[in-house]
């Protein structure tokens, strides 16, 4: 980065760390430009030197070993660079800008930074090819087929910004590989991981719809469009509680189901229905996105009283890039019903998380009240702001 650009992010900086209301400073920098403030300050915080590679978290600790993997031997293994699924943030995060900013420059960044690191997960020794959860230097890692699904709507996205078929080739190249972890065991659905076949979850599941409608949009190959509301009813069948319109974790192979709720989940499928009511007309659809936006309206925030005495609705703690992903949902909803109930109330928690929840490494805590902070700061949590920011700054 050139120094007038560092001092200019600087000096937009300080405004932000005085904790001024957006409403009442004109110079508290757009959505836009806290999406672009956010994304320098991860890459000056995050990146190894000499490398395309980030660490997965800030500061960077050497022993630091993931909790999130499939195998015990490899979550007990520390690691110099970011697990793949941290550094997949970065592809969706530069996405949200260069769709927000429709600036060619972060194109040039997805294709010199983000991507040449991205290859080096990529594992063609194993067939069919995909994305390895660590880079292809370390032993072999683990291949998890929901890595692969959110990189695979990424590529889509990319490719219908630019209509360069190198990226739609990768997408559809990842499809493959998302596609043989299908079978027959529990009348089809994706597995979570293709070395631990126990569960099919709906991370896999959700975001495969999400995936292989998008890939019908891009293509207009009707077999992606098939594929895509095929999954969508498996998820709908299996994962789904009836009594609220959201979705559990997973289901075993032995029928018993993992009932976590995470916002990622029920925000893919909010997605997929939105989707499915845009090539289908199709009320039904429509009435299935609105129902899953309102109950994770309902669950996934709270009432909040800010120390100033203002009262909103805030996003409960969590992993922000789950919250980040729902947000996805509730955009394409967004654009076919225009109710801005939910896009204003996540509008007001990212004003909020500007002005409360950032260090002064412009590094952004979890908790979206500002009360708790973070020894570390995790690399999918400031790619997620990022994400955020931009796709709320593309419509506000």
């Amino acid at each position: 980065m050139k120094r007038t650009s560092i001092f200019f992010s600087l000096i937009i900086s300080i405004c932000a760390f005085s904790n001024c209301n957006k409403k009442e400073a004109s110079n508290i920098p757009s959505n836009k430009e806290r999406a672009r403030l956010t994304l320098d300050f991860l890459y000056q915080n995050y990146s190894a030197p000499n490398t395309n590679l980030l660490r997965e978290n800030y500061p960077f600790d050497e022993a630091y070993m993931a909790t999130y993997l499939a195998s015990s031997e490899q979550a007990n293994t520390p690691n110099q660079y970011s697990y793949l699924w941290p550094y997949s943030g970065t592809f969706s995060a530069v996405n949200a800008l260069f769709e927000a900013k429709n600036d060619k420059k972060y194109q040039q960044i997805l294709d010199t930074k983000v991507l040449p690191g991205l290859e080096e997960y990529f594992d063609l020794k194993r067939n069919p090819p995909g994305y390895a959860s660590y880079i292809n230097t370390a032993p072999r890692s683990d291949r998890f087929y929901d890595d692969n699904v959110w990189l695979g709507i990424d590529f889509t996205d990319t490719y219908m910004m630019t209509n360069e078929p190198k990226y739609l080739d990768k997408a559809k190249l990842i499809w493959t590989f998302v596609a043989s972890g299908i079978d027959d065991k529990l009348d089809g659905g994706i597995y979570w991981c293709e070395q631990k076949k126990e569960s099919k979850n709906t991370c896999s599941n959700a975001p495969g719809s999400v995936f292989a409608l998008k890939l019908f949009e891009a293509t207009k190959d009707s077999t992606y469009f098939h594929l895509g509301k095929n999954l969508y009813d498996w998820t709908k069948k299996h994962l789904q509680d009836t009594s609220d319109y959201l979705y559990y974790d997973n289901v075993r192979l032995d029928g018993k189901i993992g009932e976590a709720k995470y916002a990622y989940n029920s925000g893919q499928m909010m997605q997929s229905a939105a989707l499915l009511y845009k090539f289908t007309k199709d009320e039904t659809y429509l009435s299935e996105a609105q129902n899953i936006a309102g109950s994770c309206y309902n669950h996934f925030f709270t009432d909040f009283t800010s120390p100033e005495g203002e009262q909103f609705r805030l996003l409960k703690k969590g992993d922000v890039w789950f919250i980040a992903v729902m947000l996805r949902g509730f955009i394409e909803l967004y654009h076919l019903d225009n109710n801005k109930t939910y896009i204003d109330a996540f509008d007001k928690n990212l004003d909020y998380a500007w002005a409360h929840t950032r260090d002064n490494n412009g590094l952004f805590n979890t908790d979206w009240s500002g009360e708790k902070k973070d020894d570390k700061k995790w690399l999918l949590t400031q790619a997620a702001m990022v994400e955020m920011y931009a796709r709320i700054g593309a419509i506000k």
